[in-house]
């Protein structure tokens, strides 16, 4: 009896030693994958950052004047050209 006790001891204590391995195997690649996921995490940060600083630019409205004016040949209406209309 002793000894079945001993094999299923000895058994168990190879299959939690095999486990704990196979668990720091998982940790390491799921560490790795954390890192490789927060330095990708931080690229897209930095190109948000500068999207929002090119749309700012852009969304002046000297900016838009600008553009309406040069590249779509744009102006201002002339008063005489104003008709108001009233309800």
């Amino acid at each position: 009896m002793s000894r079945l006790l001993l094999i299923v001891l000895l058994a168990c204590s190879i299959a939690s030693a095999i486990g704990v391995v196979f668990m720091r195997h998982r940790h390491r690649q799921l560490f790795v994958e954390l890192s490789k996921l927060e330095h990708a995490r931080d690229e897209i940060n930095i190109e948000f950052g500068r999207l929002q600083l090119e749309q700012a630019t852009l969304a002046q409205a000297t900016r838009v004047d600008q553009e309406a004016r040069g590249r779509l040949g744009m102006k201002f209406p002339e008063a005489t050209d104003i008709v108001v209309i009233r309800p």
